[in-house]
């Protein structure tokens, strides 16, 4: 999900505040049916959620979803210097 380099740079953009698709898709440089395409994976895995203002619909990060990513990957990466490992 996350190994689209567009993907994260989306996530990135998407931390500071929420954009619509054209917006991100002038940003990155990218058609905004790719950018469609990408939050499409990025909604399916609860990264992003959309929110219709008037006629467009924004998109923002979901806060809990990385923070719960966040908490996984530091525990995955943790090391136990106690403990020996053969």
């Amino acid at each position: 999900m996350l190994s689209a380099d567009t993907r994260v740079r989306l996530i990135d953009l998407l931390k500071c505040r929420s954009l619509c698709v054209n917006a991100l898709a002038r940003v990155l440089k990218i058609t905004p049916a790719a950018v469609s395409q990408h939050l499409r994976v990025l909604r399916d895995a609860g990264i992003v959620a959309a929110d219709k203002q008037g006629y467009f619909v924004h998109y923002r990060v979901n806060e809990a979803t990385l923070a719960d990513w966040n908490a996984a990957v530091r525990c995955l990466l943790e090391t136990d210097e106690g403990s020996e490992r053969g």
